[in-house]
């Protein structure tokens, strides 16, 4: 029984070990300053360098501060504000990552010509990526996150950053089509097809590099169907579309046939589509067996199925018209916009009878009409008042009341 305890305590005290080994184990830092030298701010640097590599976070932006607030011609204050927004983001946190984007965006507005410049607005995009939620979620956080990878591509194209950027860009833009498929899903399921049409039709134009874009040109091809003979020509479109640019996928087939029942032409695999498709099919991510089961208890959505090729689009989605609304005569895209002119001449109201009347009509008025009656304003009764008018010379005499006689006599 000794020996037992003596083996459980010496266990324990191993795993203990181990445990304060890698609780303490330093985590890099990703920007030190490698300039060997003792100057006092550079001292300051690599002090608040080692709390942020063991956790210190508050202390490390004190001491950044002290720098920054001590030494304002130091070389190292771009380093130092930059340090302060990486301790904000190592700390996490709704309050830590929100207070890393606003020091990340004034190192930007301060030092835009800086090659560190391009890694912060690479790190705001990371933080709204690490917040985003499953397509069926809010997509605020998503909406930010593609306005912000967005900016680092225009901003930034040369960047070492660029391309991973365009990476997470085809990553969000994945899950933004989701969220879209699965509406115009439901309104298939519905039997709308106005409204599945209308979704679907901004999947295929926004997001071609979609993993299941030929999923959504086929079910857009079969909604114009069931719209009836009037969609003929837009369900064409969305077949040929399909065999053209996607001619690996499953649904080509059915897009054949359905093509052929038209009477339209089968038109020919793009040979730049099929090396694309091939690529996808060869780099796609590879996930484990348990992947669907973790991913109901993840909050953050599956992006292992976005492309790996391709230029990620640089528009934002904004909603359409559905075809099945009219549209007026002589205004083939609608109008969204109202103005005004000013008038300097004869306007309508001036030359129709309907909406004025002319002079004519005004002066055969005016002489059809009785003459007014005139008024002697000296003989006019003036208004009534309160009290009656007394006729000069008849005014009463007021008789003063006697005074009581005294009782006494």
């Amino acid at each position: 029984m000794i020996a037992k305890s003596k083996i459980g305590v010496l266990t324990l005290t191993v795993a203990m070990a181990l445990t304060s080994l890698t609780g303490c184990r330093k985590k890099k830092y990703e920007n030190p300053i490698g300039k060997d030298t003792q100057q006092p701010d550079k001292v300051l640097f690599d002090k608040a360098v080692a709390d942020i590599e063991r956790g210190r976070y508050e202390v490390a932006r004190l001491t950044l501060n002290t720098l920054i607030n001590t030494y304002d011609t130091s070389e190292f204050l771009a380093k130092a504000k930059l340090a302060i927004a990486d301790s904000w983001m190592r700390e996490s946190g709704s309050h830590g990552l929100a207070q890393a984007e606003a020091e990340y965006k004034d190192f930007i507005l301060f030092y835009p010509t800086m090659e560190e410049s391009a890694e912060a607005q690479e790190k705001v995009c990371t933080i709204h990526l690490r917040q985003m939620e499953k397509p069926d979620r809010d997509p605020k956080h998503l909406y930010r996150a593609e306005e912000e990878c967005r900016q680092l591509l225009v901003q930034f194209p040369n960047s070492k950053f660029a391309p991973r950027v365009q990476q997470l860009l085809r990553n969000i833009q994945e899950v933004e089509a989701e969220g879209e498929m699965r509406t115009a899903r439901f309104y298939v399921q519905k039997g709308s097809n106005p409204a599945a049409a209308n979704r679907l039709q901004g999947i295929a134009d926004q997001f071609p590099l979609y993993s299941a874009a030929d999923e959504a040109l086929y079910l857009l091809g079969n909604s114009y169907d069931k719209m009836g003979v009037r969609f003929k020509p837009q369900s064409v479109r969305s077949y040929q579309r399909l065999v053209k640019d996607y001619p690996l996928s499953t649904f080509v087939d059915p897009a054949k046939k359905r093509l052929k029942e038209l009477e339209a032409e089968v038109p020919e695999a793009d040979p730049v589509a099929v090396a694309r498709m091939k690529y996808e099919a060869e780099n796609r991510t590879k996930t484990g067996m348990m992947h669907d089961f973790w991913g109901i208890f993840k909050k953050s959505p599956d992006m292992t199925m976005a492309a790996k090729s391709g230029t990620p689009q640089m528009t934002t989605a904004r909603p359409t018209i559905p075809v099945s609304v009219p549209v007026p005569a002589g205004a083939p895209g609608g109008v969204s916009e109202v103005g005004g002119t000013v008038l300097t001449g004869p306007s309508a109201l001036d030359t129709k009878p309907d909406a004025r009347l002319s002079k004519e009509n005004e002066a055969a008025g005016a002489a059809a009409a009785p003459a007014a009656p005139v008024v002697d304003a000296a003989k006019e009764q003036q208004l009534p008042s309160n009290r009656q008018a007394v006729p000069a010379g008849k005014a009463k005499k007021v008789k003063t009341p006697k005074p009581p006689k005294n009782s006494g006599k």
